[in-house]
């Protein structure tokens, strides 16, 4: 399949291994691609040649980075880098909200990491007011052994925040590992889902390992053991999806990043096509 304008999915930041924000925009677009994923630095560090970067406070890098979105037509599809912790504010991350509202962000992303599920929920909801003093839609991503385990959980947890502008992300690896299904995935209520991240992954439940997996190894679409296809189906008609498909190992084997993500991108748009096939509508271009 050729690379051309209008690819159904956005590239999540931790793909490119910590590539200079400004070149991913540029590398973005001449994968065919209008979004991305973008948190205020790297989680996975650099490569080859490549400096660690951090967008706080960081004039310079915020200007170059607007200019390379605005000259590359590219967006920024979810506002990564928020995580609720014990003993942590969130509203203390206030800067990272107006970045990526600075930025153009079209929704905001957060991990609610507190044991305490009181607190857990009073952050949550916080998180979701400080996004929506910006005009800005969230998503609570939910990941196995956390305090928000799996996808009933989430939608269970957005739904007691009360907060008007909040959905779910669904990750691929995060929700066939917590023992979702795609029956299960299919039934959610209406809104509920905001963004979905899709990869594959060497195993469909949890294991040791699997947080460091999830940040550095995961399998391209279709070279693992996930039900990609049938999960494209299940996700709600025109939900943004991005590419989550980090890889270390390829990385320090010298593959070169854009054909690695060319190969991700094909893979991907062939499965969606399948789903297309059988009537399913495509999620809006990224």
């Amino acid at each position: 399949m050729p690379t051309s304008l209008g690819r159904h999915f956005s590239i999540e930041f931790i793909s490119v291994l910590g590539q200079e924000p400004s070149e991913f925009v540029g590398l973005t677009s001449e994968l065919g691609c209008s979004r991305i994923g973008l948190a205020p630095s790297p989680i996975a560090g650099p490569f080859g040649s490549e400096r660690e970067w951090t967008l706080r406070g960081d004039r310079p890098r915020i200007n170059q980075l607007k200019q390379a979105l605005a000259d590359h037509g590219v967006r920024v599809a979810l506002g990564e880098g928020f995580i609720i912790m014990p003993g942590r504010n969130i509203a203390d991350a206030e800067a990272d909200f107006d970045l990526m509202a600075e930025l153009g962000a079209e929704r905001l992303n957060v991990c609610a990491m507190d044991p305490d599920p009181v607190r857990n929920l009073e952050q949550f909801s916080i998180f979701a007011s400080l996004a929506a003093d910006r005009d800005l839609p969230v998503t609570l991503e939910f990941m196995p052994a956390t305090p928000v385990p799996d996808l009933a959980a989430a939608v269970a947890f957005v739904g007691e925040s009360a907060a008007s502008n909040a959905a779910v992300l669904v990750d691929a690896m995060h929700f066939f590992c917590s023992g979702g299904t795609n029956d299960e995935l299919r039934n959610v209520p209406d809104g509920k889902i905001g963004y979905a991240q899709l990869c594959d992954a060497k195993q469909a439940s949890f294991y040791d390992g699997y947080f460091q997996d999830a940040r550095q190894e995961r399998p391209l679409p279709g070279l693992g053991v996930l039900p990609l296809g049938h999960f494209l189906h299940a996700l709600p008609p025109g939900c943004p999806i991005g590419l989550e498909i980090p890889s270390v190992a390829s990385a320090l084997a010298g593959v070169d990043r854009k054909a690695y993500l060319t190969q991700a991108l094909d893979a991907a748009e062939g499965l969606l096509q399948d789903r297309v096939a059988i009537g399913h509508r495509l999620p809006d271009a990224q």
